[in-house]
C-alpha cells in the first residue's frame, strides 16, 4: 500500500470496519419516562457511603511483554499497540516469524528482536511486531478510521511517518513511509483536527509545526512561542507541548509555564495566557502533565454549535536548575502543584492547587466519570537517563468537580513497581488502567542500577471497580445504530441494564477518545459528554438513555470513542462507537 492509499485510508471514514457487537434497534412496546439530571450528577454513591473511598487493586498482568513500554496507544478492536525505540540493542522478544533482522541498532548492528508488539486487553496476550526505523521519543493520532499514524523518533526515524490499521486477523503490522515530514520531530506532539489532518508541533530543534496529509500551504510553519519557552541547549524545559484542541476550533499549546491559543488555520497566534504562577516548569524534562477537563454539553444538540466551558489542568513538573543537579545526582524535590485554567473565561487566570505528594514524569488518565487519575513518576528529580529518585508508587484521584479543593484529591493504593522514565498508562474498556514500561536506562539494563528495565505490565483497578459496587454498574445492552456509527447532531438511544439505580440522580453518558500516551502525555485525550434528551425505564433493570451527539465538529473530532454509562460515579464497560460527518 503506498503512502497516497494510506492516507486515502486515514481520512476515509469508511476504511476500516471493525469489530462489532449486536445491535437492537426495536422499540420497547411500554416505557416510563424518567426525570433527567446534569452531569456531573447532583449526588453520587460515593457520596453517600460511609467510610473511605476504596483505594484501589493492583494486579500483574505479565511479568515480562519483552519490550519496555515507551509508547502506547488502545485501538478501537481492544488492542493496544505497543512500542520502545530501536536503538538501544537486543530486546527480550523475538521478531515475528518470517520478519527479517534490521541493522539500524547503533549497539548491536543486527537486531533480529522485536521493538513493538500488540497486546490484547482480552485475553491478555502479545503478538510481535515490525518496526523498521527507530520510534524513540516520537508522538502519534489515531485518525477517523482507526488508523494509527505515529511520526518521527531518532536518527532514520525522525522524519518517518508510520501507519498501523487495526486488523481481525494477525497479519497486520507497521507500514512506514521515510521523509515525510518537513523537519526533525523527536519530543514532538500531535493533535487530531476536526479535518482528520493531524497537526504535528515541535520536537528538539524544531520550532515550528506542520500538517498531515499535507495541504498546499507551508510545509513547516515557524512558531516563535516554541523558541521562546526554551531554557537553553539540552535542558529545554518544552518539548513535548500539551496540545488541546478547543470547541471554538482553536489549539491550546501549553510550553514550559506558558500557553497560547493558535488559529491554525490562518497560521497566527490570537492569544497567550497568564504564565502559570509559582515559578515550576511544566515541559520535559521537567515533566508534568495535562488533561483537558470534560467537555460537557447542555441543552445543545442539532446543527446549533455547542461551546461548552474548557479548563485545562496541569499538575507536576520542576524547578529550574533540577535537570543539571540530577545530572550530579542531586534529586531536588518535584513539584507538589497543579494549575487549573478555564481558557473560555474573558479574562482566565490559574486557580492553583496542591497535591497530596510531589510528582514529575506522572501521567494523567481521565476517567469515565470525569474525575483524572494521576500515575506513574517520581517525586524528586527529573526525566533523563537515572535522574530521578523516590518513585511516586501511589496513584492520586482527582475529584474534578469537588467543590471543596481541600478534598478533591484522594491518595489510592500503591504499586509494588516504580514506574519511572519511559512509563506509560492508558485506560481501557472495562475500566482499568493498563500500566507498562519503566526504562531509566540508556540500553536493557536489568543488573547492577537503582530502577532497572521494567518489562512487566500490570493493572490498576479504579474504585468503581471495587466489588461493593457492582450492583450499580450499568452493563450496556444495545446502542441502537447499525455498526454503532452515529453522525453529528444526532440522537443515540443506548439500552442497559442496571440492579440498583436512583431515579432522583439518573445516570450520565460519556464519550472518551483514548490518547497516545507517552513521555507522560496522553495526546488527543478528550472526554465528552453529552446531552441526555430523554431517560425511559424498560422494565424493572432494564433502561434506555437518548443522547444528541456534538453538533460543533471542533468539540469532537471524528473518530471512535469509548462510550459509558455512569450511573451514581459508577460506569459501565465501555462499547465502541464511530463519530462521523453525515
Amino acid at each position: 500500500m503506498g503512502l497516497k492509499k494510506l492516507v486515502s485510508c486515514f481520512m476515509s471514514l469508511l476504511c476500516f470496519s471493525f469489530l462489532s457487537y449486536t445491535v437492537s434497534s426495536s422499540a420497547p412496546k411500554s416505557s416510563s419516562w424518567l426525570p433527567l439530571s446534569s452531569f456531573p450528577l447532583r449526588s453520587s454513591l460515593l457520596d453517600t457511603l460511609t467510610g473511605p473511598i476504596p483505594g484501589g487493586h493492583w494486579t500483574l498482568l505479565m511479568e515480562s511483554i519483552g519490550i519496555s513500554a515507551m509508547h502506547m496507544q488502545l485501538l478501537n478492536n481492544d488492542k493496544i499497540i505497543v512500542f520502545d525505540r530501536t536503538d538501544f540493542g537486543h530486546s527480550n522478544l523475538s521478531l515475528p516469524p518470517g520478519a527479517p533482522c534490521h541493522s539500524n541498532d547503533s549497539v548491536v548492528g543486527v537486531d533480529c528482536t522485536a521493538h513493538s508488539l500488540l497486546y490484547d486487553v482480552r485475553t491478555n496476550t502479545i503478538r510481535p511486531l515490525f518496526l523498521h526505523t527507530d520510534t524513540w521519543c516520537s508522538s502519534g493520532s489515531v485518525g477517523p478510521n482507526g488508523t494509527l499514524f505515529q511520526t518521527g523518533g531518532y536518527g532514520r526515524g525522525e522524519r518517518v511517518v508510520r501507519g498501523f490499521t487495526p486488523c481481525k486477523d494477525d497479519y497486520c503490522d507497521w507500514i512506514e513511509y521515510p521523509e515525510t515530514l518537513a523537519a526533525r520531530r523527536w519530543y514532538a506532539s500531535n493533535q487530531i483536527l476536526p479535518d482528520g489532518r493531524v497537526i504535528v508541533v515541535g520536537g528538539r530543534g524544531s520550532h515550528n509545526y506542520e500538517f498531515l496529509p499535507k495541504d498546499a500551504g507551508p510545509e513547516a510553519l515557524r512558531l516563535r512561542f516554541l523558541a521562546e519557552t526554551s531554557d537553553g541547549r539540552d535542558r529545554e524545559n518544552n518539548l513535548y507541548p500539551f496540545l488541546h484542541l478547543l470547541p471554538d476550533g482553536n489549539l491550546f499549546i501549553f510550553a514550559n509555564n506558558r500557553s497560547i491559543l493558535l488559529n491554525y488555520r490562518r497560521y497566527r497566534v490570537i492569544k497567550e495566557f497568564p504564565v502559570m504562577p509559582g515559578g515550576d516548569k511544566r515541559s520535559y524534562p521537567l515533566t508534568g502533565s495535562s488533561a483537558l477537563l470534560p467537555l460537557v454539553l447542555q441543552g445543545g444538540g442539532g446543527n446549533k454549535p455547542e461551546m461548552p466551558e474548557v479548563e485545562v489542568l496541569i499538575c507536576g513538573g520542576g524547578k529550574l536548575g533540577s535537570f543539571e543537579l540530577a545530572r550530579s545526582k542531586i534529586f531536588p524535590e518535584a513539584s507538589r502543584t497543579c494549575g487549573r485554567l478555564k481558557v473560555t473565561d474573558d479574562n482566565p487566570a490559574w486557580v492553583m492547587e496542591q497535591m497530596p505528594m510531589p510528582r514529575v514524569m506522572g501521567d494523567m488518565i481521565m476517567l469515565p466519570t470525569g474525575d483524572v487519575l494521576i500515575i506513574n513518576g517520581a517525586s524528586h528529580g527529573t526525566a533523563g537517563w537515572d535522574d530521578a529518585d523516590n518513585p511516586a508508587l501511589n496513584p492520586v484521584l482527582y475529584k474534578t468537580y469537588e467543590p471543596d479543593p481541600t478534598r478533591r484529591f484522594i491518595t489510592m493504593n500503591p504499586s509494588r513497581i516504580p514506574r519511572m522514565y519511559h512509563s506509560t498508562a492508558v485506560l481501557v474498556a472495562d475500566g482499568r488502567i493498563i500500566v507498562g514500561g519503566s526504562n531509566p536506562n540508556p540500553y536493557y539494563n536489568f543488573t547492577g542500577v537503582r530502577f532497572p528495565t521494567e518489562l512487566s505490565l500490570e493493572s490498576f483497578a479504579p474504585h468503581y471497580l471495587d466489588s461493593q459496587y457492582s450492583r450499580y454498574r450499568p452493563l450496556i445492552m444495545a446502542v441502537e445504530k447499525p455498526e454503532r456509527v452515529v453522525a453529528y447532531g444526532e440522537t443515540l438511544p443506548v439500552t442497559y441494564v442496571l440492579q440498583v439505580g436512583n431515579q432522583q440522580v439518573g445516570v450520565a453518558v460519556t464519550m472518551l477518545m483514548p490518547p497516545f500516551a507517552t513521555h507522560s502525555y496522553g495526546m488527543n485525550q478528550r472526554l465528552v459528554v453529552p446531552n441526555v434528551e430523554r431517560l425511559d425505564r424498560l422494565s424493572a433493570v432494564a433502561y434506555r438513555v437518548t443522547v444528541r451527539m456534538p453538533g460543533n465538529i471542533n468539540v469532537a473530532p471524528p473518530g471512535y470513542y469509548l462510550l459509558f454509562v455512569v450511573n451514581m460515579d459508577v460506569p459501565s464497560p465501555g462499547v465502541w462507537v464511530q463519530l462521523r460527518s453525515r
